[in-house]
């Protein structure tokens, strides 16, 4: 039995408790909670992703073989490395700049020449790929939390190239006739790029966080998903389950009565969102413009579709991604930038310059040797590093925007302090940048110092999902520490709040670009704290205006208060409900 998604309100990230029995639950309705990260709710039969490729045999090949199998190893490393490519191609957005960076992970040149060394003394080229990348994935995995982050990724490339050199099929969703929930460890941005919501009704997995790969792309899909679940593996094959999407809930074996409130909350939701049109604004007419986050020109229909009033976030990653050994021309930056430009005449477009280092390394550009890449040159770090990079990319955004009627913003990504923020001011103006410069506030030291950087540049932007990352030293691709990338987290909201306070303060605007944005609820608390414009993918934008327009903005402010005066996350986000709800 499979029933299609529903819509549903707004995502939260409740911290993860799974279940260690679910294979002996039988018939009797089980409740089980994760983190939810993408809207809506599915109800359907459990499918598994398919079996990870098992590990080669050890054997030895005559010394004359070895030139044989290094070539097997070379096609299939490329061979591997062009599929990823063409998927990112199919899928476009934020799943092209993911997989195309995976396709560089497969390439590594470093990789293959620890491949080629093991095939020389005599493995097979299969079993040289497991054992290189079995050594490359230690060294991930101890090199600090942000980077075993990537292990998930590696891994997939892996299973890729292993199982092409054996001739077997490779990983990944299952084939089904009819629709189903897909149950996985983990899903490697691969698989989550070109899921197809027609059969995929949602998605669950026992590992992520809500800013994992496989969650960004759940949420520019619309499928609705919860990842963090310990033991959701073991659900039986065709089990019925209900996903929401919205609280992290898994049911299993739902009763018609959960069913049936699970649909109707939907379909209430649905029409809400059909009511709602316009520019975003609480329902006494305080102005919250709602802009899309964007990865390239592929993001911009969608956006517009939503009823974007402009761009919060147009990450700029995606042109640099195409070639790690080289920058891009500032004729080929030009026509991209001037694409989404054009997309929104008279609107607001902020454009963030290449935000490059840690899980995004450019060999012309990020060191490869740093012990700690999170902590070390990335960002703003890099292009300071690199002034021809950055008056480049500039220029270009200067010449994209001649003649056009926008309202062109670029900011900074991991501004640290008022010195920073200056030395970005200056190269904006050495390029001739007729726009707003800002400073994004993705470090806790900006947050404390926002009056300072306010006097170097004309607007902040939150980046939530960085902020809470070094505010609680928690990689936020690491599923045990989810608890603690939750953006209802407090202390998130005082930072929050102090860097409003320091824009109202100096006359100046601060938004917020980050995933925390996406939720409706927390955007109404946002709005509370004072943030003048709140910025998400596409697929919220909906959510969020339809929630918004429920509550005054003095309610908004309570909900706010009441949220800060918490303990927790889960405290903070039911004072906030409370106060909204009237209870």
């Amino acid at each position: 039995m499979t029933t299609a998604p529903c819509d549903t309100a707004g995502w939260t990230t409740t911290a993860a408790a799974g279940s260690a029995a679910l294979m002996e639950t039988g018939d009797m309705e089980t409740t089980l909670r994760g983190v939810g990260v993408s809207h809506g709710v599915a109800i359907g039969e459990v499918r598994h992703m398919g079996t990870a490729v098992l590990e080669p045999p050890a054997r030895q090949i005559p010394a004359e073989g070895a030139e044989r199998e290094q070539e097997r190893a070379r096609k299939a490393v490329e061979a591997v490395a062009a599929d990823l490519t063409a998927r990112g191609t199919l899928a476009g957005g934020e799943a092209q700049a993911v997989l195309e960076a995976q396709a560089m992970m497969a390439q590594d040149p470093e990789l293959l020449a620890d491949v080629e060394r093991r095939i020389a003394v005599g493995s097979t080229a299969e079993r040289a790929v497991y054992d290189a990348f079995a050594a490359y994935r230690e060294l991930l995995a101890g090199a600090g939390e942000y980077l075993a982050g990537r292990v998930a990724d590696l891994d997939d490339v892996r299973n890729r190239i292993v199982a092409r050199l054996l001739g077997v099929p490779m990983p990944g969703v299952p084939d089904s006739d009819t629709p189903y929930v897909l149950i996985a460890r983990d899903l490697a941005p691969a698989d989550t790029a070109l899921l197809d919501p027609a059969l995929v009704l949602g998605f669950v997995t026992e590992e992520g966080g809500p800013t994992s790969h496989s969650a960004i792309l759940a949420r520019a899909l619309g499928v609705p998903a919860v990842v963090a679940l310990p033991g959701a593996g073991e659900l039986a094959e065709g089990t019925v389950i209900a996903v929401d999407g919205s609280s992290g809930e898994l049911f299993v074996n739902p009763s018609a009565e959960k069913r049936a409130e699970l649909e109707a909350a939907a379909a209430e939701r649905k029409a809400a969102l059909a009511a709602s049109s316009g520019p975003g604004a609480t329902s006494d007419g305080h102005r919250v413009p709602l802009l899309a986050n964007v990865g390239g020109p592929a993001d911009v229909p969608a956006a517009v579709e939503a009823g974007a009033e402009g761009v919060g976030l147009f990450r700029t990653e995606f042109l640099f991604l195409d070639d790690s050994k080289a920058a891009p021309s500032e004729q080929k930056q030009v026509e991209a930038y001037r694409q989404v430009l054009e997309a929104f005449p008279e609107g607001r477009v902020v454009v963030r310059v290449l935000d490059a280092g840690a899980d995004k390394p450019l060999d012309f550009l990020t060191p490869a040797d740093e012990p700690n890449p999170a902590l070390g040159v990335r960002g703003l770090r890099t292009l300071l590093d690199h002034p021809e990079v950055l008056r480049t990319q500039l220029t270009a955004l200067a010449k994209a925007a001649e003649g056009l009627p926008v309202h062109l913003e670029v900011m900074a990504p991991m501004v640290a302090d008022r010195i920073d923020a200056r030395a970005f001011a200056d190269a904006c103006r050495e390029a001739g940048l007729q726009a707003k410069f800002g400073a994004m506030v993705e470090i806790p030291s900006a947050a404390l110092r926002a009056r300072s950087i306010l006097r170097e540049v004309e607007f902040l932007s939150l980046g939530t999902n960085d902020l809470a990352q070094y505010t609680f030293a928690a990689d936020r691709q690491v599923g045990a520490v989810s608890r603690l990338q939750d953006p209802w987290q407090p202390v998130l909201l005082d930072l929050v709040a102090l860097s409003a306070e320091a824009a109202r303060a100096e006359g100046k605007s601060c938004g917020v670009c980050g995933e925390a944005a996406s939720d409706p609820l927390l955007a109404c608390v946002l709005t509370g704290l004072g943030v003048t414009s709140l910025s998400m993918g596409a697929a919220s934008i909906p959510y969020v205006r339809a929630t918004l327009a429920k509550y005054t903005l003095a309610q908004c402010e309570r909900a706010a208060a009441a949220a800060r005066a918490a303990d927790t996350a889960e405290e903070a986000r039911e004072a906030a409900r409370t106060v909204l709800s009237g209870e």
